[in-house]
């Protein structure tokens, strides 16, 4: 199968979304000025959020209902960061392929996360192991 996840950062949803995110930055920077508090901030905010979501998830898989909308968060995070990629395309701030590319990183990262929505129960942790423990 592959390496055991100890934590979030091992998870491979959770390293393309981290990757995705560090591109969006990047890219963003020579964005113009007067979108700093608007299109930039937005996009980056929700791309980063996709990442925090997803471990804040993964720290709450004693729960399910918590797991589950944390999941959910971080999928409508994604989609949320899909829009400001078409509105950077639309008013000329970022090439059509690169953010194409973009668009289907996080489709892809969309479809791993309502895989994981749609199987939470393995995802959780057994009914043993819920006590808290310090990692």
């Amino acid at each position: 199968m592959g390496e055991k996840v100890q934590g979030h950062r091992d998870l491979d949803v959770y390293k393309r979304a981290f990757v995705a995110a560090m591109t969006i930055y990047e890219c963003s920077r020579a964005w113009p000025r007067e979108e700093a508090y608007a299109l930039t901030d937005q996009i980056r905010r929700s791309s980063r959020s996709v990442c925090a979501n997803l471990a804040e998830a993964w720290r709450k898989r004693r729960y399910e209902a918590a797991f589950v909308s944390k999941l959910s968060d971080a999928e409508a995070e994604a989609a949320e960061t899909q829009v400001w990629l078409e509105f950077a395309v639309r008013c000329g701030y970022v090439e059509r392929d690169p953010a194409r590319e973009l668009f289907l990183a996080y489709d892809a990262v969309i479809g791993t996360l309502v895989g994981m929505l749609n199987h939470a129960d393995t995802w959780v942790l057994p009914s043993g192991l819920r006590k808290v423990r310090q990692q």
